[in-house]
């Protein structure tokens, strides 16, 4: 199997662009793949789908809608004030599981075209009380 070909999860933020960047180094075709899930900051699509046009990467956007339905919060919702979630605490902006998804459906998108490295980049607050194990086959 020849892995020539990566997946970026892009959001268009600093984690994911320099992701994008270390994964150009490394392949021959790289795809980006963008999650709307209904933020409030809907400039982030747009900021991704910018850079990935500017660098000349495939982009794709997939509505991931379902996410707000499942855990409501304060990136989602204007209803939920934004907080910063103090000691010990989550913020407000805190999605249960959104990286997750979003790796699970990378890593199908990836399939259907003969990608099999995924790249992520997330923060810690986003995967507190998780470990999370990359294996390579």
């Amino acid at each position: 199997m020849k892995r020539d070909k990566a997946v970026v999860v892009f959001s268009g933020g600093q984690d994911s662009t320099t992701c994008l960047f270390w994964a150009l180094e490394r392949f021959e075709t790289v795809y980006a793949v963008t999650f709307s899930y209904g933020q409030r900051h809907s400039q982030e699509v747009e900021v991704a789908k910018s850079i990935a046009n500017d660098v000349g990467v495939e982009h794709h956007v997939l509505d991931m809608d379902l996410l707000n339905q499942l855990a409501p919060n304060a990136l989602t919702r204007s209803d939920i004030e934004v907080t910063d979630g103090g000691e010990g605490e989550l913020p407000s902006t805190f999605v249960p599981g959104r990286n997750l998804l979003f790796l699970t459906f990378a890593t199908i998108f990836g399939q259907q075209r003969g990608a099999f490295d995924i790249i992520t980049g997330v923060c810690e607050t986003d995967t507190v009380g998780i470990q999370i194990a990359v294996m390579v086959l």
